[in-house]
């Protein structure tokens, strides 16, 4: 064979993109553990410690240095309610200028009546704390239900905020949320924080796309969601990654675009749920899915984007908090997706992935479902 076709040959079946590595878990924070931590995550210009949420109420600063002691950074217990499993403290942002811009952004559960509620917290005391008198209420969203309270707030690379928000509950969106841009349920938002809009304590950016959809909140970046559990940007393509939580057969990974409808209470996954022969609504299909065989509860996960580990550069993990599960998944140089389950020995019931000082990603592990107890750990490749 001539040798130049011969080359040409090899291009073109030697795919470039290195296979995806096994993984092990290894503790972060040795001799520590948590109440039902629910994220861990990076505190902006803070290299020597992350910060940890528990569903009871706490922010924690924890160092990352051994036999160091952890500090609260915000309490609001007694402010928000744990009723349910899926209320509580669920997620919080730290501005991306922190700490020279002391703004915390907390998204919570509260009732009376039962409703989400984004605040701000800004101002550290002498003692490093932020008073929890000090709050500005952002925006607050009424729930018909104690679940699929949604939740994962943070900053995109635009400087805007994004927010995930539940269909409001129950089972199979009774209130036909999902379909419904006139509602905050079952979207992901996103909103201007910098300063304050006309009746609204933030501004809607011009660019949302359904600013000028006569009935349509102007704060939806995405529709047709039905519980997002976590969502993250990749750093370097600045790709927005979700896990949305099924009803009863399938779990989805999602990239989220500007103005695009997921397809609940339509579909579950790639599949028809609610039977409408009439609609004709176009939807985006998920990147990924998996049935009941392989979980129950999708934790949306992480793209590490490091140095330390060069074989998992670009490599999307996730799990399920019911099975213990973890998969790993990469967009290959065809933009298709490689998946492949990296589950270690022992099951990790993670309930949230974070990504650490150095770029690794961290999980909150618990050694079963719905245990209160759960510790930080990194994911590392073998």
């Amino acid at each position: 064979m001539n040798p130049l076709i011969l080359f040409l040959v090899c291009l073109v079946q030697v795919d470039p993109t290195p296979p995806i590595p096994d993984i092990s878990l290894v503790p972060v924070l040795p001799g520590r553990s948590y109440r039902e931590p629910v994220q861990v995550l990076t505190i902006p210009g803070t290299s020597d410690s992350i910060a940890v949420i528990e569903r009871g109420g706490r922010v924690l600063r924890a160092p990352l240095a051994s036999k160091s002691t952890d500090s609260i950074l915000l309490d609001l217990r007694g402010r928000l309610t744990t009723r349910n499993s899926e209320e509580g403290l669920l997620s919080i942002a730290f501005h991306p200028n922190w700490p020279e811009k002391e703004e915390l952004y907390v998204y919570r559960s509260q009732k009376n009546p039962r409703r989400t509620v984004l605040s701000r917290f800004a101002e550290l005391s002498e003692d490093g704390t932020l008073d929890p008198e000090k709050e500005i209420v952002l925006l607050e969203i009424q729930q018909p239900y104690g679940n699929h309270n949604g939740g994962t707030v943070l900053f995109g690379h635009d400087g805007m905020l994004y927010l995930s928000v539940g269909d409001g509950g129950s089972a199979n969106d009774p209130h036909d949320n999902g379909q419904n841009i006139s509602t905050l349920l079952a979207t992901v938002l996103r909103i201007d924080v910098s300063k304050p809009g006309v009746d609204t304590p933030y501004a809607i950016p011009s660019d949302n796309p359904f600013v000028d959809v006569v009935g349509a909140r102007p704060e939806i970046w995405a529709s047709g969601l039905r519980n997002i559990w976590r969502m993250s940007f990749d750093p370097k393509t600045h790709e927005l990654w979700a896990g949305d939580v099924g009803q009863n057969k399938w779990e989805e990974i999602d990239l989220i675009q500007r103005g695009g409808n997921y397809g609940w209470n339509l579909r579950e996954g790639r599949h028809v749920f609610k039977q409408d022969p009439d609609d004709t609504t176009t939807v985006i299909e998920p990147i990924i899915e998996y049935g009941r065989s392989d979980g129950g509860s999708v934790t949306g996960g992480e793209v590490y984007r490091g140095v330390a580990y060069p074989k998992l550069d670009g490599v999307y993990v996730y799990g399920d908090y019911m099975s213990g599960k973890i998969w790993a998944a990469r967009k290959k140089t065809d933009s298709t997706i490689e998946v492949r389950e990296v589950t270690p020995e022992n099951r990790a019931f993670v309930s949230s992935f974070g990504r650490g000082p150095d770029g690794s990603i961290l999980a909150c592990v618990f050694p079963a479902p719905y245990q209160r107890t759960g510790r930080i750990m990194r994911i590392v490749p073998e």
